[in-house]
């Protein structure tokens, strides 16, 4: 029997464009990623024998737990490498769910390069990659786990520059946001398109007044129309002060990037008790 303990990251989107919505129901998207500190805590150990492979999760907030993504992870890399060994897999919750905060993928992540350790089995990070991509859009990211543009369907991943050494602080409502619902009410309306390029080079340069201007997501007004309070969120923390702040992901965790770590800790206490809130460094 052997038996590892490692880290799963949470993510952000600096910035979201949705492109166009393929032919095969998925859609094409061109998306800045950046790795947090914030993390759950898996502790998996493998056994030569076994039936099956168990996942428990400590945290069954909202009922919506039924398995968890590094169940298929584990399922799909026994078919490709035809191995025979089954875990048991403990997740310690950090990170909230329906947060677009990639909770779930990352999960399955770095339930997949852990195996791929335990085992020995050789895989490389391009070889994770491919093996990831049909299983989430987030998942691929998180193989690497460094600052990246993701485009395709998250598959296509290439590292991106970033000057400034950033702080965030995370602010999630209670209710949070099922990404197929924002991506349903998106496809029935127009949405913005931000400008990729402007914001690597805001980050390149280290220009905050230029990242703030040029950040956007395409899911954020969705979100906003089924989740109000993240309008809310978004302008109370701009009238802190802050600047560069934006939904991530599908929602409905709403973020800002500051330098200063003093300031983003004070405005989190002044938070706390109301919503989720989390202060911690951006992965360079």
């Amino acid at each position: 029997m052997a038996k590892r303990s490692v880290k799963s990251y949470a993510k952000i989107n600096i910035s979201l464009n949705v492109i166009k919505k393929r032919e095969d129901g998925y859609h094409e998207l061109d998306s800045l990623m950046l790795p947090i500190e914030l993390h759950d805590s898996i502790i998996i150990e493998s056994f030569s024998k076994g039936t099956d492979n168990f996942v428990t999760v400590d945290d069954f907030s909202n009922g919506l737990i039924h398995y968890n993504l590094a169940t298929t992870a584990i399922n799909a890399m026994a078919e490709k490498y035809h191995f025979s060994n089954k875990f048991r897999i403990f997740i310690h919750k950090v990170i909230p769910m329906q947060a677009g905060l990639g909770g779930g993928s990352s999960n399955a992540a770095f339930t997949m390069k852990a195996v791929n350790s335990m085992l020995k089995l050789g895989a490389s990070e391009e070889e994770l990659i491919e093996l990831a991509t049909p299983l989430g859009a987030d998942i691929p990211f998180f193989i690497p786990c460094l600052p990246s543009r993701c485009r395709g369907i998250g598959e296509k991943l290439e590292p991106i520059e970033i000057k400034n050494n950033y702080y965030v602080i995370l602010v999630k409502p209670n209710v949070g946001c099922s990404t197929k619902e924002i991506f349903s009410i998106l496809d029935s309306g127009e949405y913005i398109h931000p400008d990729i390029e402007i914001v690597l080079k805001a980050l390149k340069e280290g220009d905050d007044d230029l990242l703030a201007s040029s950040i956007g997501n395409s899911l954020e007004a969705a979100a906003m129309s089924l989740v109000p309070e993240i309008s809310q969120i978004k302008e109370m923390l701009l009238s802190y002060g802050l600047k560069i702040v934006l939904m991530s992901g599908s929602g409905s965790t709403v973020f800002a990037l500051s330098q200063d770590n003093k300031l983003l800790k004070k405005i989190a206490h002044q938070l706390e008790g109301k919503y989720f809130v989390e202060v911690c460094k951006v992965i360079k």
